[in-house]
């Protein structure tokens, strides 16, 4: 009997943290929202975008998140096969592909600046480029935190219910950040 509360409030918790990973989504989705449309409207007032050619090293990163996703959905794949081994090495291989996309951003970041595009400067369509990467970037770091909180629970031989709840909240929010980036990627190569 008290196995079964505890399970039941287990299940409830669980279940509100993941309401909560849905709340920041929703709240990213308007903050990036609001950037993009600000860049619009600086773009309409002054009748001009970034006028860069974005580095080439945003497409590759670009690729690396697709890779990165591929990986994390094999991995949550092998975990509903109850094959762990292989959900341990798709999950360090969407960590490594993670760790690479924020090489490849600070290596765009640092062309845009030897071109002569710096944060500070007056035209604020080149300093959203800064900003928008800069934020995506720290979402980065968060689910590269929960793909770690991941692998730590396949390691430490955490119950099953609990890994598919890290496996879920992880593919739910890596997912998220890639399609995001992908949105702002295209949305920053229409809008130069």
């Amino acid at each position: 009997m008290v196995q079964s509360i505890n399970q039941h409030e287990n299940r409830s918790t669980l279940k509100a943290k993941k309401f909560i990973i849905w709340l920041f989504i929703v709240s990213s989705t308007i903050m990036f929202g609001g950037w993009t449309s600000y860049y619009i409207v600086f773009s309409a007032a002054k009748g001009k975008g970034h006028g860069l050619v974005l580095p080439d090293m945003f497409i590759y990163s670009t690729g690396i998140l697709i890779a990165s996703s591929i990986c994390l959905f094999l991995a949550s794949r092998a975990f509903r096969n109850r094959q762990f081994k292989p959900q341990q090495t798709f999950l360090w291989a969407t960590m490594l592909l993670g760790l690479v996309f924020g090489f490849l951003q600070v290596q765009a970041w640092s062309s845009l600046y030897q071109s002569g595009a710096t944060l500070v400067n007056n035209n604020a369509a080149i300093s959203m480029i800064y900003i928008v990467s800069g934020i995506h970037l720290i979402h980065i770091f968060a689910g590269l935190c929960f793909i770690a909180r991941c692998l730590t629970g396949t390691y430490s031989g955490i119950s099953t219910e609990k890994l598919q709840y890290r496996m879920e909240i992880t593919s739910i929010f890596w997912h998220f950040i890639d399609i995001l980036w992908i949105y702002l990627y295209v949305f920053l190569l229409l809008n130069s």
